[in-house]
């Protein structure tokens, strides 16, 4: 007998057998070999720069074209060649390389008035070498830095009202050295007769002309500089005061009721901290909608901004007022307290942003926590961002089966805040309000465990709050955090960590609330805080009805995967221009939505992508949906506790 193989049978047996490795290699065509590049990051070292003081001088008065007139004086040893020197690439509090190359122009260097050959190094484009002639003591660097002038260059620095001047975005600094080992001597030129407010110490002024004592470069670029045409300052305290500057003079007028929880804010961060790691502090906020946001924390100071009206429309404005108790505790956690991997010795050497969790998400929870126990923001409000929060992560983000809290910290580096097509299936930089509620959920098991004697305070106190007046950088790592909450309260802290922060498809993360009395429900109005946001613009939330945010004129701004906007193929930039046969408007939107509920019709849209109109059946009768947290049960909850106020 014959026994003969099946095809697919052969081919099984050929499958499985291993294949041996073949060199594949063109044989007439041109192929280059690849050197090896010498492209490793060159480690500082922590040794003075020799050549002395740097003398820093910038014009910032001409506000009307937002151009920064720099002139760098940067002394060098005898028998200098070559000056290698760096613009800062990798930026404290922005957690990634984003260094303002881009806004740097006309850049060229001298020596005793004579103009010198310089280039770019490719392997490193933040690099700047200079060749310095013979007999040169100085090399002068001239350039100028241009502000964006429309928000869609970047974030907006100077208005002909204000100007927020960031050091590091128009200053070089040689390489090679730590740089709080760096000696720089800063002067700027504002406006006539505009008031300066930063942390530099020694101000001097002369007419416009205002310098500072010398200081360490770190230092200098730890301490921004707010400056403007109506400005005000207030003492909150003989050592921190709040100094405003303003579109105009109308926004700075703030009642002493108001001002009065600037003053306790100040005074309930003492007493969770119980130390202070700065010898004074200025809290930099700008009243205007004409700069670009930006909230950025700093040692002894916090760039701040606020919707022009915020102080003066003070109910109304209640949601708008967190970013100044983020950005002051701060300088507890994230400047004096710093994961090891995000201290590095100079702006060149790479961030790791890995315990982002701890940095921002304890940071975030005790800004909202603040915000409330000083009446900074309403208790109302602050519940509305845990409700907004609760729901983003209960179904708002199915990017959370596939991805951990902890990989989302390095976001600043892979994305750099840019916009996504599909972000609550990409995530984003979840570690910041994720790990607030991971963190509300500690404190509730430290308050559990001890029948209420202790909680996530006392953690604050015994890691941020050590050594009293010290404002230096204190690095920490993961078994640091573990060994403190074990201190406080025995638990499994490592596991449980790893498993809330660094692991995927978990739970959604609203244990903590529960265990503090609330519960997460959707109601067809907005909680305060939503409601606060949304009467400042025009556009229109559907994001847990419908699945999806529009503008003011209906184009869609954000899907939720797998939503019913995205499962009938609406996208981002995709323009709706009719609800049931009726143009677009917010309340004709509202109204549909509204009337599916009891109607069970599909609503139908006419939708415009490009040259492109459909016309689109949405099948939804949920009604209008928005989050909103409430007490489960009688009695005085857990979270009411942990926002109440501690001083008096």
């Amino acid at each position: 007998m014959i026994i003969r193989t099946a095809p697919f049978a052969l081919a099984i047996a050929l499958v499985s057998q291993p294949v041996a490795a073949q060199e594949i290699r063109p044989a007439t065509n041109s192929a280059p070999i690849a050197p090896q590049l010498d492209d490793a990051t060159p480690l500082p070292r922590d040794v003075a720069y020799p050549g002395g003081t740097i003398a820093l001088d910038i014009d910032a008065t001409d506000t009307r074209r937002g151009v920064y007139r720099v002139v760098e004086t940067i002394p060098v040893v005898a028998g200098t060649r070559e000056l290698a020197l760096l613009l800062p690439e990798w930026l404290p509090g922005k957690h990634g390389p984003r260094g303002a190359a881009n806004l740097l122009s006309n850049i060229r260097f001298f020596a005793d008035g004579e103009t010198l050959e310089w280039h770019r190094d490719p392997l490193d484009v933040y690099r700047f070498v200079v060749q310095v002639p013979s007999g040169a003591q100085a090399v002068e660097a001239r350039f100028v830095h241009t502000s964006p002038v429309t928000g869609r260059e970047g974030r907006i620095s100077t208005t002909q009202e204000m100007l927020n001047l960031q050091w590091e975005a128009m200053s070089l600094y040689p390489e090679g050295h730590y740089t709080r080992r760096i000696a720089v001597k800063p002067t700027v030129t504002v406006p006539a007769g505009w008031e300066v407010y930063t942390a530099l110490d020694g101000k001097a002024r002369a007419a416009d002309r205002v310098s500072w004592d010398v200081v360490d470069y770190e230092t200098l670029v730890d301490s921004p500089i707010f400056a403007g045409k109506y400005s005000r300052q207030w003492n909150l305290d003989p050592e921190v005061t709040l100094d405003a500057v303003a579109d105009a003079p109308k926004y700075l007028e703030l009642a002493p009721e108001n001002l009065a929880t600037f003053e306790k804010l100040v005074d309930e961060a003492d007493a969770l901290f119980g130390a202070r790691h700065f010898d004074h502090y200025n809290f930099l906020l700008a009243m205007t909608d004409r700069m670009g946001g930006i909230g950025l924390e700093h040692h002894r100071s916090s760039e701040n901004q606020y919707e022009p009206t915020a102080l003066i429309d003070w109910e109304k404005m209640d949601w708008d007022r967190n970013v100044v108790a983020h950005e002051l505790v701060h300088s507890w956690n994230g400047k004096f307290r710093r994961p090891e991997g995000l201290w590095t010795p100079d702006y060149r050497t790479p961030m790791q942003d890995t315990l982002m969790w701890v940095y921002e998400g304890q940071t975030q929870f005790w800004g909202w926590v603040l915000a409330a126990r000083s009446g900074l923001q309403q208790k109302e409000t602050v519940l509305g961002m845990f409700a907004n929060a609760a729901a983003n992560y209960s179904e708002g983000q199915p990017g959370r089966a596939w991805r951990s809290v902890q990989d989302t910290t390095y976001d600043p580096i892979i994305n750099a805040r840019q916009p996504l097509p599909y972000s609550s299936l990409q995530r984003s930089e979840d570690y910041y309000v994720e790990g607030a509620l991971v963190w509300l959920e500690a404190d509730q098991i430290i308050r559990e465990g001890t029948k209420g004697r202790r909680g996530l305070d006392d953690f604050a106190k015994a890691f941020f709050g050590k050594t009293d007046g010290d404002w230096g950088v204190l690095t920490y790592d993961f078994d640091e955090v573990v060994a403190t909450l074990n201190s406080v309260y025995a638990y499994d802290w490592a596991d449980f960590l790893d498993t809330r922060l660094r692991t995927p498809d978990q739970p959604a993360p609203v244990r903590g609330l529960e265990q503090a009395g609330y519960r997460l429900v959707f109601k067809e109005e907005m909680n305060p805080y939503a409601a606060g946001r949304a009467s400042e613009g025009s556009g229109l939330d559907l994001f847990y009805s419908l699945g999806m945010n529009l503008s003011g004129d209906g184009t869609v701004t954000t899907t939720l995967w797998d939503g019913p906007a995205f499962d009938a193929g609406i996208v981002n930039g995709a323009q709706v221009m009719a609800v049931n046969g009726t143009a677009y408007s917010a309340d004709t939107m509202r109204d549909a939505v509204t009337a599916a509920k009891a109607s069970q019709e599909p609503i139908r849209l006419l939708v415009k992508r490009g040259e492109m109109f459909d016309t689109i059946e949405i099948a939804y009768a949920g009604g209008l949906r928005y989050p909103w947290i409430e007490p489960v049960g009688n009695g005085t909850k857990g979270l009411d506790r942990l926002l109440s106020a501690r001083t008096k």
